[in-house]
């Protein structure tokens, strides 16, 4: 393992190399396509049942943070749905055209000429390429369900197709249900929707059923198909996460073959949700398979929060409360050495498989009836107080009568009170 050390910022000591401090047992070998990732937080995530539909403004602060973090698409949502839904569409996508933005946009349709008619109107009235993403239930249970032959669902993938690519929509194809659907369905609609001008097409783990090895192995049956049909169309990757696999779901369709991932900020959506658009970015940092500015990234996570009228659990991955916070001792005496040696590289990944710089936070050393005397003496110093003997222990002795950490309102106040005297005999 290599040991040399990584340049260092003035009055800090250099930073080893990673792989002097800790082995990578990762595959971090990158794909042959560059990954790319669509915001689905105003479609799916709206569909979460607890969600709500934000006004205007917040829509379009959405749709321009997602711009400026870099991600390649962002769906408006179903405008046939009702008409405040073809408005804000509409809206976003003139946004997008007055301000440049950098980032492709799409809208949501069943295979009905009925759907795809009013994403015609947006795309014509904003100037703005609208693609629409038009779907279609493709396995036997929804089949059986809704009582549709394949005969029928090829004719509706036939007309639908043909009738956007007649009005110039970049079309993308999603069958649902993908992953409990059967080859031979698969192959004759995907095939009929690539012969009638499909750009692109989306497998979708509707119902979060996928393993990554699932995943994998039905990319790698749609990148054969479209191989040999026309290999210039695009496969993208919908997965939701009732299984809790959804990350993984998207990773491992990356490396079959995908092109796109689609995520919501939170993984807010359907039933128990999507893949988390936030930690979809942060693994396509780390994995080093794209290169995005996440300083922003908390920011956009609590706009969609706050939009769609969600709280972040405080455990939740990179943008939590606790997410780079500790109130054990022997992390936050790890994090402390790290930091006694002014080594903030260090401190950022001693007890961290994230870094909390590359998304704009620091490590945070709290107080709570499981601490050392290191998180006391980190938090004062951290708060430019005294780290007396006195001071310490009058901390940790609030702190071990405490049932959870002590706030920072809490501590200054026990600091302010005097200690009690001693009676002298």
């Amino acid at each position: 393992m290599n040991d040399r050390a990584k340049p260092s910022k003035d009055g800090e000591s250099p930073a080893p190399q990673a792989g002097a401090l800790f082995f990578d047992w990762n595959d971090t070998a990158r794909p042959d396509l560059r990954p790319e990732l669509v915001d689905e937080t105003l479609r799916d995530g709206l569909q979460s049942p607890s969600a709500s539909d934000p006004p205007i403004e917040k829509k379009l602060a959405l749709l321009r943070h997602a711009a400026a973090l870099g991600v390649d698409c962002f769906a408006l949502g179903f405008p046939a749905s009702r008409k405040r839904q073809h408005d804000d569409a509409l809206r976003l996508a003139q946004e997008v055209g007055k301000e440049r933005l950098a980032i492709e946009v799409c809208c949501a349709a069943r295979t009905l000429e009925a759907d795809i008619a009013p994403i015609v109107e947006i795309a014509e009235q904003s100037g703005v390429p609208v693609q629409v993403g038009m779907f279609i239930g493709s396995s036997p249970i929804r089949q059986y369900t809704e009582g549709w032959s394949l005969e029928q669902m090829l004719r509706l993938t036939e007309s639908a197709v043909t009738f956007a690519v007649k009005h110039g929509l970049e079309v993308l194809y999603v069958t649902e249900d993908s992953t409990r659907s059967a080859p031979e369905t698969l192959r004759q609609l995907y095939e009929t929707a690539i012969r009638c001008g499909a750009q692109r097409i989306c497998v979708a783990d509707t119902v979060g059923y996928a393993t990554p090895a699932g995943a994998a192995s039905v990319i790698r049956f749609v990148r054969e198909l479209v191989d040999r049909v026309e290999p210039r169309v695009a496969i993208e990757w919908h997965g939701h996460r009732d299984r809790g696999l959804e990350i993984a779901n998207c990773l491992s369709a990356w490396l079959a073959g995908a092109k796109r991932c689609h995520g919501t900020a939170l993984g807010v959506g359907e039933r128990c949700g999507n893949a988390a658009l936030e930690l979809l970015l942060v693994n396509l940092v780390l994995l080093g398979w794209r290169a995005f500015n996440l300083s922003t990234l908390p920011a956009y996570v609590a706009e969609a929060a706050d939009a769609l009228g969600f709280s972040i659990p405080a455990y939740h991955p990179v943008v939590g409360q606790d997410a780079f916070r500790t109130a054990t001792g022997a992390h936050a005496a790890a994090v402390g050495k790290a930091l006694a040696l002014g080594n903030e590289w260090l401190a950022d990944r001693v007890f961290s498989g994230v870094p909390a710089g590359i998304v704009g936070r620091r490590q945070v050393v709290a107080v709570g009836p499981f601490s050392g005397e290191a998180n006391a003496v980190a938090w004062l110093n951290d708060h430019r107080l005294e780290a007396s003997e006195s001071q310490v222990a009058r901390l940790l002795a609030a702190a071990k009568r405490a049932s959870r950490i002590l706030t920072e309102a809490e501590i200054r106040e026990l600091l302010r009170e005097k200690p009690p005297e001693i009676a002298r005999p």
